[in-house]
């Protein structure tokens, strides 16, 4: 597949970057739990890996077959969600991973592909999931949860300022027509929160949906569980966050799971953390560099946090 076509699907961000800390090479088996384009799995496979790659997304998958063929059996396509990798490796007779990443956040073909929903930007359904089969898509929540849980999301999944003063005008709007596109959301946002600076008013509000419709915070937590219980000792776990609810969310795990000794006032001494797992690779989170931000400013808030198994 011409590197050109691969690039317009999704540009894999801090590619550099993530082939030096996670250290892919003959022999090793990775896991790439947000395949996407395929772009950082084809970097393992370049270095020698063998890769099995998850995705929700039919059309992820059906792209990074086709772009990855040339691989043969070194790669693998499977269609799930990155939090059930557990039972994924169970299915293929395989009890440990030598390392994996996670490339969180929406690929740059969703969100230029209007009938996904994604973008406030492009007209489009309602619809944000991730994978299609999924039963709630954004306009089941924005036409008929309650203005106080609206009022919720926003605020918690997206940090919305104006987070009930747009819920109150979504109760009020979809009584007089149902929201179906994303146009008409952003034209109720917009009534609320008038246009100002770079950052539109429909981007906090679309994030906590996207979030919401897929419970990304909730398999987060859950695939970082899994993930540290399939690596095998000095496999490397490597998470790109784009927005300060994921990075947090991974800085906590990481720091909880890297910490060899807890103290708390009431102890007499420190006591061994029975959580302790990894060594932090990053101590701070890698972020892209000028060129790669001016190449692609998708990847201007993304952060690359490493760590490995003890």
């Amino acid at each position: 597949m011409p590197a050109d076509e691969a690039r317009q699907y999704h540009a894999p961000v801090l590619l550099r970057e993530m082939v030096e800390l996670l250290a892919p090479e003959p022999g090793k088996l990775f896991v790439d739990g947000t395949l996407g384009g395929g772009g950082h799995s084809e970097a393992f496979l370049q270095a020698g890996a063998r890769v099995i790659g998850l995705d929700q997304d039919s059309d992820a998958l059906a792209f990074a077959q086709k772009r990855l063929a040339n691989f043969g059996e070194r790669f693998q396509a499977v269609q799930a969600n990155f939090a059930t990798v557990d039972l994924v490796l169970n299915r293929l007779g395989i009890s440990q991973i030598d390392g994996a990443l996670l490339d969180l956040g929406v690929s740059s073909w969703q969100l230029d592909t209007p009938e996904r929903g994604f973008s406030f930007m492009k007209d489009g359904p309602l619809d944000m999931r991730m994978n299609r089969q999924s039963p709630v898509a954004a306009a089941d929540i924005v036409n008929n949860a309650s203005g106080e849980q609206l009022e919720r999301i926003f605020r918690n999944f997206g940090e919305e300022p104006a987070a009930r003063r747009i819920a109150m005008r979504i109760v009020r709007d979809r009584l007089q027509k149902p929201f179906a596109t994303t146009s008409d959301l952003v034209r109720t946002i917009e009534s609320v929160v008038p246009r100002r600076g770079k950052t539109h008013p429909a981007t906090r509000v679309f994030q906590a949906l996207r979030i919401a419709v897929n419970r990304e915070l909730d398999v987060l937590g859950e695939a970082l569980e899994q993930f540290t219980k399939k690596l095998r000792g000095s496999g490397r776990l490597g998470v790109i966050t784009f927005h300060s609810l994921e990075d947090r969310i991974v800085k906590t795990f990481f720091k909880q799971r890297s910490t060899e000794f807890i103290d708390r006032p009431e102890w007499p001494e420190p006591r061994p953390n029975p959580d302790f797992t990894f060594r932090l690779v990053t101590r701070k989170a890698v972020i892209a560099g000028e060129a790669e931000q001016s190449e692609n400013p998708r990847s201007r808030s993304a952060k690359l946090r490493v760590v490995e198994k003890i």
